[in-house]
């Protein structure tokens, strides 16, 4: 299941959005239909649906929706601000180094 990582603040509209890394303290801005891809990555349960929805939304066909969304998803991954549930959260315990 795709989804943010923990430390991320989005701020998701149709009119486009932007996603705070609270460990950087950068914003990265989304277009409109960028921050649609996003929203329907978030509340879908895999990414080929995600597109599916993509693809109904804005009237194209589903390769077209399937590579916009997985350009979306890869560009938020490679800035670090993805995670998956595979991994379980680190919790840091006071005055232990993890």
């Amino acid at each position: 299941m795709w989804r943010l990582r923990e430390s991320t603040h989005p701020v998701l509209t149709d009119e486009g959005g932007a996603i705070l890394d609270e460990h950087t303290g950068r914003w990265t801005y989304l277009t409109p239909t960028a921050s649609s891809a996003v929203m329907l990555l978030l509340a879908s349960t895999t990414q080929a649906e995600a597109a599916g929805r993509f693809a109904e939304r804005y009237g194209i066909p589903g390769e077209q929706a399937a590579a916009d969304v997985r350009a979306v998803a890869q560009a938020l991954t490679a800035q670090g601000l993805t995670g998956t549930d595979d991994a379980p959260a680190r919790r840091r315990r006071w005055g232990r180094r993890s």
